[in-house]
């Protein structure tokens, strides 16, 4: 996976953290660099964590499956962007986005899961995980950030399009892995 392919990834991934953001700064009266920093550091360090956890599973089984991987990697890609896509159709928005700990643990892990699955993927393709990971994390991180920002100026209307373009994102990726495993 060349660089522009793993940051293409990271931004799709950051997508669903981006969204989370945008309702949050919708939901908050005052945005401040603390608030948004705190945001962006739960989604960041999840969305770090949880490619290695990815990978290190996939390593363990990659080589008994490895005339099929492009097959798994397609898959998985498919899903987890086909998933990002019907979620975009939904417009609803939660109403308040609670910052306390335990409320950012749960937000953070859920919008990281599919981070896990794209971690999967990458111990077929043979990524630097650990580049890819905190690649993964820095976008989630400043994207989240910024959404917090973005939510606030613009409202929710900038959700959706930001969960069916990361949808998209990973679809395409996923594709030419696929076109590029069965034709080599």
């Amino acid at each position: 996976m060349n660089p522009v392919e793993l940051l293409l990834t990271a931004t799709g991934l950051s997508m669903d953290a981006f969204a989370v953001s945008l309702c949050a700064g919708i939901s908050t009266e005052r945005v401040t660099l603390r608030n948004s920093a705190f945001i962006g550091l739960f989604f960041g360090a999840a969305q770090t964590v949880m490619p290695v956890i990815g990978y290190f599973a996939g390593s363990r089984f990659a080589v008994h499956i490895a005339r099929y991987d492009h097959w798994v990697v397609l898959g998985i890609l498919l899903f987890v962007g086909g998933r990002m896509i019907k979620e975009s159709l939904d417009s609803s928005c939660p109403p308040c986005i609670s910052m306390k700990l335990k409320n950012m643990l749960i937000l953070s892990i859920a919008t990281s899961v599919d981070a896990l699955a794209v971690g999967l993927s990458f111990a077929f393709l043979e990524v630097n995980i650990f580049t890819a990971s905190l690649l993964i994390g820095a976008v989630t991180l400043c994207l989240s950030m910024l959404g917090v920002k973005i939510g606030r100026a613009f409202g929710e209307r900038c959700k959706s399009n930001a969960e069916l373009a990361g949808g998209v994102i990973l679809i395409l990726i996923g594709l030419k892995v696929f076109v590029e495993h069965t034709i080599a």
